[in-house]
């Protein structure tokens, strides 16, 4: 499968390294350029290249950077992109510590939701739950008890069961979690957020969760502070 990848921070680089190690044609974008990202491909086996060409060279898009980086993203990244590639959000919105006030977000709509507005493509919520170290080293094969479950959320089918597949061959339990707009449950605050849980623990979790945001997880007039120090 080809993968592109826009992001390379913690999450994409991980991505990108499982994705390559299992045969995976992966393409890797940040905001710097190609030429900034060297040690990524010499870590991960992926090809450096431009937004534009990581968003139209792959079967799959991961979209992976801060939530409040979501609009700078060219307008026309995906101009001429098929309706068939799917495009997968990692993102979480972290008022206090990075991302400042989203209005929309803060009135309810859900994050991957105001991600594919932003957009204007449909995208699959998906390893937004898991720490990125946990992602690169804990996944186990298929035949293994007690495997982590990742939640997996969106409105289309397909896209889901692409998404959900490449979750088993990671290394992990998929969970479908829902339409988009269900995709609260796995938010932060929710009892499937960073937990590690079972497949049994993620759907328990996603039925125990509660929509309404938590005061840690709201903006204040203070925000964006730092992750040592949230206003």
């Amino acid at each position: 499968m080809k993968i592109g990848i826009i992001g390379a921070g913690n999450i994409g680089g991980t991505l990108a390294r499982r994705f390559r190690e299992l045969g995976h044609e992966v393409l890797i974008a940040n905001s710097r350029g190609p030429e900034t990202l060297t040690a990524i491909e010499r870590d991960t086996g992926a090809v450096a290249v431009t937004a534009h060409e990581a968003a139209r060279g792959g079967d799959v898009v991961v979209i992976t950077i801060p939530e409040s980086k979501i609009p700078a993203l060219p307008s026309d990244l995906f101009d001429g992109v098929p309706d068939t590639t799917v495009v997968v959000d990692t993102g979480n919105y972290y008022p206090r510590e990075r991302d400042g006030r989203i209005a929309a977000i803060e009135e309810g709509v859900t994050e991957s939701r105001w991600v594919a507005d932003q957009l204007g493509r449909p995208v699959v919520k998906a390893f937004n739950t898991i720490e990125a170290a946990h992602l690169g080293s804990k996944g186990k094969p298929s035949t293994t008890d007690g495997r982590i479950a990742l939640p997996v959320a969106g409105d289309d089918a397909n896209a889901k069961a692409t998404v959900l597949r490449l979750v088993d061959q990671l290394g992990f339990d998929g969970v479908d979690a829902g339409t988009l707009d269900e995709s609260w449950r796995q938010q932060p605050g929710s009892p499937v957020y960073g937990a590690d849980r079972d497949l049994e623990g993620v759907r328990q979790g996603l039925l125990d969760a509660t929509r309404e945001r938590q005061p840690a997880w709201r903006a204040t007039a203070a925000s964006p502070g730092s992750y040592d120090a949230p206003r």
